[in-house]
């Protein structure tokens, strides 16, 4: 199933003003969370990330990708995240100056858990043994056979 952000926005696009914005927006959801301005009991005394805020080029939905620290209790901050969203987005519209403020959508990052599952793998025995292989034959070439 295709993001909400790939739908509305262009691999192309040249216009810098989305992604102004939605540093914009990264940086004011932070401060929020960094404060506990939001009302919601499940929100308060939690440490959230937020990675990145993808603003479509209409800049009438954004994207914000969000984690806990360390992991902990995702479903649950999503839950209470997502039934926050109205009041989060009063809190975004009241730092960030815009005529409209995009409705937040909420993602967990799984980047993370990507960044993780590659270092495993470049760490295990079968990989270092092939990287060891190549550096091998790149210091002592096989020499030409000539004919």
């Amino acid at each position: 199933m295709a993001k909400l952000h790939d739908l509305f926005s262009s691999k192309t696009s040249t216009n810098p003003r989305p992604l102004r914005v939605a540093e914009e927006i990264r940086h004011a959801l932070a401060d929020i969370f960094m404060r506990g301005e939001c009302r919601s009991p499940e929100l308060f005394d939690v440490t959230i990330t937020v990675s990145e805020v993808r603003v479509a080029p209409d800049m009438k939905n954004a994207t914000a990708y969000i984690m806990p620290l360390a992991g902990q209790r995702k479903e649950e901050l999503m839950e209470a995240v997502i039934n926050a969203a109205p009041e989060i987005r009063y809190l975004v519209s009241k730092r960030v100056k815009l005529r409209h403020t995009p409705r937040i959508h909420f993602a967990l990052d799984e980047s993370f858990e990507v960044a993780e599952r590659i270092e495993t793998l470049l760490k295990s025995p079968e990989v270092a043994r092939d990287l060891a292989g190549q550096v091998s034959e790149t210091r002592n070439p096989k020499p030409e056979k000539v004919k």
